[in-house]
C-alpha cells in the first residue's frame, strides 16, 4: 500500500484566480476632481462678474462724487453771489435810509425855521422858485415862452412884496424879461406837426410823379395868328406853313448836352421816399433838440433828394418842395440870453434878510443865557 501511494503523483493545490485591480477609487478620484475644476471655474467666473460690477459701481460713485461736488460748488458760488447781492442791496438800503434821514432832519430845520418867517419871506421864497423854473425852461428845455412867463409871475410875486431891498432884483428881471421877448419864439411843436405831415405827403406819391426819362416834346408850331404878318398872306406862304407844321409834328429833336436821368424801379421809389422819410425823422429829432445844424443838414438832403427824383413840374412835388424850403429858412436853436444874475441877486437878498433876522435872535439867545 505504501509504495503504490508513493507512486502516485503529487496533489496539485487548486489554484485560484488573481484578483483585479480596483478602478472605481480613480475614476472617483477624476470626477471629484472635474467637479472641484467646475466649482472653481464657476467661483473665478462669479468674483469676476462681482469684480466687474464693483467696478462699474465705484466708477458710478465716483461720477455721483464729482457731480455732488460740481453742485455744491456752484451752489456755493450761488450763494455767495445772493449773499454778496443782499450786502449791496442792504448798503443801499442804508445808504437811502440815510439820505432820507438826512432829508427829513434838513425839512425839519425848515418847518422849524419857517414858523419865524413873514409873508415876505414866503414871498421871496416863491419868486426864487419862479426864477429857477424860469432858468430851466430856458437852458435845459428851451422853451422862451415857458420861461418869459415864469419870470413875469416872479416879478408879480416880487410886486406884492413889502421889502424894498428887491429893486435890483426887480431891474434885473425888466432887463431879462426884455431880452426874452427879443427872441423869436420857436414853435417846436408845429414846426414837428409840419415835419409830420410831409412826411405822410411823401409816403403817398406814386410812381407817376418820377421823374421820366423821356425824350423832351417836340417844340409846339406856332399858331397861325402869329405867322402871319400884317395883310393876308400869299398862297405860298400858307403852303409853305403847312409843310413846317407836318415836319415838326414828325419830326423829333432830342437835345443831347444835358444828362438823361434814368428810369426808377419800383423798389428804387420806395427806397427813396424811406430814405426822404428819415431825412425828415431827423429833422425832427433835431427840432426836439434845437440842434440847428443838423435841421439846416437835413432838410437840404431831402430837399435835394426829392428834387432829383420826383418831376418838379408836378403840383404834389412842387408843394413839398416849397414846404421844405419853408421848413429850411425856420430858426430852433436861437441865441439864448443868460437870465440868471436876477436869481443871484435874489438869492444874495434873501440870505440878507435870514442873516438880519438871526442876529436879534442870537442876541436875545444870548442874553438869556447870561
Amino acid at each position: 500500500m505504501t509504495e503504490s501511494n508513493a507512486q502516485l503523483p503529487a496533489p496539485v493545490a487548486p489554484t485560484t484566480p488573481a484578483p483585479r485591480a480596483r478602478l472605481w477609487p480613480l475614476w472617483l478620484l477624476v470626477i471629484l476632481s472635474l467637479i472641484l475644476g467646475a466649482g472653481m471655474a464657476l467661483w473665478s467666473w462669479q468674483q469676476w462678474q462681482y469684480q466687474q460690477r464693483l467696478e462699474l459701481a465705484l466708477t458710478h460713485l465716483q461720477d455721483a462724487n464729482e457731480q455732488l461736488q460740481s453742485s455744491t460748488s456752484q451752489t456755493v458760488n450761488e450763494r455767495t453771489e445772493r449773499l454778496r447781492s443782499l450786502e449791496q442791496s442792504l448798503s443801499a438800503q442804508q445808504g437811502r435810509l440815510a439820505t432820507q434821514q438826512r432829508q427829513i432832519d434838513h425839512n425839519a430845520r425848515e418847518l422849524l425855521a419857517a414858523g419865524n418867517r413873514t409873508r415876505t419871506d414866503w414871498l421871496l421864497a416863491e419868486a426864487e422858485y419862479l426864477i429857477r423854473i424860469a432858468n430851466q425852461r430856458l437852458q435845459i428845455e428851451k422853451d422862451i415862452i415857458g420861461a418869459l412867463s415864469a419870470l413875469k409871475a416872479a416879478d408879480e410875486v416880487l410886486k406884492d412884496s413889502d421889502d424894498v431891498g428887491v429893486y435890483p432884483v426887480r431891474q434885473q428881471l425888466a432887463r431879462e424879461i426884455l431880452s426874452l421877448k427879443a427872441i423869436e419864439g420857436v414853435d417846436r411843436t408845429g414846426l414837428y406837426l409840419t415835419l409830420e405831415a410831409t412826411i405822410e405827403r411823401i409816403q403817398q406819391l406814386t410812381d407817376d410823379s418820377l421823374n421820366q426819362a423821356a425824350p423832351p416834346q417836340a417844340e409846339t408850331p406856332a399858331t397861325d395868328a402869329a405867322l402871319v404878318r400884317e395883310g393876308e398872306p400869299s398862297l405860298f406862304r400858307v403852303a409853305w406853313d403847312k409843310v413846317l407844321t407836318t415836319l415838326k409834328g414828325v419830326v423829333v429833336v432830342r437835345r443831347l448836352d444835358q444828362p438823361v436821368q434814368p428810369l426808377m424801379s419800383p423798389e428804387q421809389s420806395a427806397y427813396a421816399r424811406l430814405n426822404m422819410q428819415l431825412m425828415l425823422e431827423e429833422a425832427e429829432m433835431a427840432v426836439l433838440r434845437g440842434n440847428q445844424t443838423l435841421y439846416n443838414r437835413a432838410l437840404a438832403k431831402a430837399e435835394s433828394a426829392l428834387a432829383q427824383w420826383y418831376d418838379g413840374s408836378d403840383q404834389r412835388v412842387k408843394a413839398l418842395l416849397e414846404t421844405l424850403t419853408e421848413l429850411s429858412q425856420r430858426q430852433v436853436d436861437p441865441e439864448l440870453p443868460d437870465i440868471s444874475e436876477s436869481l443871484t441877486l435874489l438869492k444874495a437878498r434873501v440870505n440878507g434878510r435870514l442873516n438880519t433876522e438871526s442876529t436879534p435872535a442870537e442876541a436875545q439867545s444870548g442874553g438869556a443865557d447870561a
